[in-house]
């Protein structure tokens, strides 16, 4: 994987700083719309990308936040195949708590306890407390 070319980097973190700022003023729908525009400049394949890791997680953060669980998922579950998502806690965290959502208690349990061990109980602090909560029927927690 080589790097992507300046021009693209740049208008990539322009969509997303706009994707952030949108999503900070809780219109969601605006912040999906930025990030995916960062996402289509991307070069195929996308998912050898680093920016691919952080615009999924955008993508599916924002999701999250709204309420739309499925888009949510597409993105948490094709971002897996980024680099350095795979024990990402952030990342685990989403995709447990949007498996929840979905009724998906034991794949939940899994990326959460994944989460936990990433990022300590702190990472669970600005969220519902009923996920740690339900971690906790599943796993002994300190």
């Amino acid at each position: 994987m080589g790097r992507l070319a300046r021009n693209t980097h740049r208008m990539i973190k322009a969509h997303a700083a706009r994707g952030d700022e949108l999503a900070s003023r809780g219109d969601f729908s605006g912040a999906l719309h930025a990030y995916n525009d960062g996402w289509r400049l991307l070069p195929d394949p996308k998912e050898d990308w680093d920016a691919a890791t952080w615009l999924l997680g955008s993508i599916a953060d924002v999701s999250f936040q709204a309420g739309w669980y499925t888009n949510a998922r597409r993105a948490l579950d094709f971002v897996m195949y980024c680099p350095n998502a795979i024990g990402n806690p952030f990342l685990h965290l989403r995709r447990g708590q949007v498996l929840f959502e979905q009724g998906e208690y034991d794949g939940a349990a899994d990326e959460l306890i994944r989460a936990y061990m990433g990022g300590g109980p702190e990472i669970f602090e600005s969220d519902d407390p009923k996920y740690l909560a339900f971690l906790r029927t599943r796993a002994i927690l300190p």
